[in-house]
């Protein structure tokens, strides 16, 4: 778990490639106190940890027993990626924690005509251009930008790589375990951002989700893959906080 920031709570699932606190997040801790959760078995958590998560329901019941013990309710939710597909399940079981929910990127459904990418099978060095459609913007260099020390470059790749096989236990080989029949049940004001130009979930499942939750508003940035918080940072970021200052 890291936390930041100040003001009213906020909570933050990260992507499948684990926890990094790069310039969105630090654009959100000037308004909120941000508490990110980690996934077991990444970050500074024992890699053991995720051999006692059996199933992606486990992990729910995890993020939900964090909340608890934060004593967090009635608060905003944000998930990117693999996050907001876990973001979209915990505010799909218990709509009343949350104020405000924001999926940007999210997998979870599946297209047979239009397939999300498997990530897994990418080798790390090709991860940016599948990743980013914009490597330019400073937010995504500050991002990858690797340790001048050897070892120090060697033990991030490594984590990067077992961060990535944690969270692909609850997707591989197909990222859909049913979640289209439990989106109805998200009963908040939701935003979904979505960068046009996403190779790894394309954009036209933005209208699935937007299907599925009811009132849903959807942001589509042009230039963007599938990070689109960090790709175009300028546009992003003021959006998503004006829509959870309501």
């Amino acid at each position: 778990m890291k936390t930041a920031g100040d003001g009213p709570p906020l909570v933050y699932f990260h992507a499948a490639a684990g926890l990094r606190w790069d310039d969105f997040l630090d654009g959100l801790a000037r308004h909120f106190t941000v508490h990110a959760p980690e996934l077991p078995g990444t970050g500074d958590s024992d890699p053991h940890d995720i051999y006692q998560v059996d199933s992606l329901w486990d992990l729910v019941l995890i993020m939900g027993d964090v909340l608890d013990a934060l004593g967090l309710r009635d608060v905003p939710l944000v998930g990117h990626s693999f996050g907001a597909m876990l973001a979209a399940e915990v505010a799909a079981h218990w709509p009343e924690r949350f104020s405000r929910l924001v999926l940007i990127s999210p997998i979870g459904l599946w297209r047979q005509e239009r397939p999300v990418t498997n990530w897994m099978s990418v080798p790390i060095q090709d991860l940016p251009r599948l990743m980013f459609r914009d490597l330019s913007a400073p937010a995504v260099q500050r991002l990858l930008a690797l340790p001048q020390d050897q070892e120090e470059m060697q033990m991030a790749q490594a984590k990067l790589v077992w961060a990535l096989g944690c969270s692909g236990k609850f997707v591989w080989p197909i990222p859909d375990k049913g979640l289209k029949k439990r989106l109805h049940r998200v009963r908040v004001p939701t935003l979904l951002v979505w960068g046009r130009e996403d190779a790894v979930v394309p954009a036209e499942y933005a209208q699935d989700f937007a299907a599925y939750i009811q009132g849903a508003r959807t942001l589509v940035v042009d230039g963007a893959g599938h990070v689109p918080q960090l790709e175009k940072l300028d546009q992003v970021l003021p959006a998503v906080l004006e829509f959870l200052r309501g």
